[in-house]
């Protein structure tokens, strides 16, 4: 079984979850959302941590999509910490510079691609997704109308 934790700074992982849920409805059941809220230390978010993955009791063959907010991060690097302590790392892909478009992509592929295919297919989704919003003018027609 595969599944993603999405892992940030403050509310941020729990806001693209709570989005995930309303475009990809049932499929979200297989993502979590792991925060380091404001005013808890590296060590409270340890604890956290260990405790939500004592409470999962995944398995040796599932695979994991980590997507953090940033790379380097405490979140992330106090959850890889524990994460490889458990034994689950060499069986991740992680990804940082999370954005919504790249955690549906992520999302809606669970079942379709393996893991390494997943994650190049949601950087790549990630990515395209990034430009700025040009604002239409008028043309010349549409102000003789």
């Amino acid at each position: 079984m595969k599944y993603i934790i999405l892992v940030s700074h403050g509310q941020f992982a729990e806001g693209v979850k709570t989005s995930l849920e309303m475009f990809a409805g049932n499929a979200t059941e297989r993502v979590f959302a792991l925060c380091l809220h404001n005013g808890k230390s590296a060590a409270d978010f340890k604890a956290d941590v260990e405790t939500f993955l004592k409470e999962q009791q995944f398995k040796e063959d599932d695979e994991f999509v980590v997507l953090a907010d940033i790379i380097g991060g405490s979140p992330l690097t106090t959850f890889l910490e524990v994460f490889a302590a458990q034994g689950y790392l060499e069986q991740a892909v992680i990804l940082g510079g999370m954005n919504f478009t790249m955690a549906l992509t992520a999302t809606v592929s669970l079942d379709t691609m393996d893991k390494d295919e997943l994650a190049k297919t949601a950087l790549s989704e990630a990515k395209a997704a990034l430009k700025q919003y040009q604002i239409p003018t008028a043309t010349a027609d549409e102000d003789d109308i």
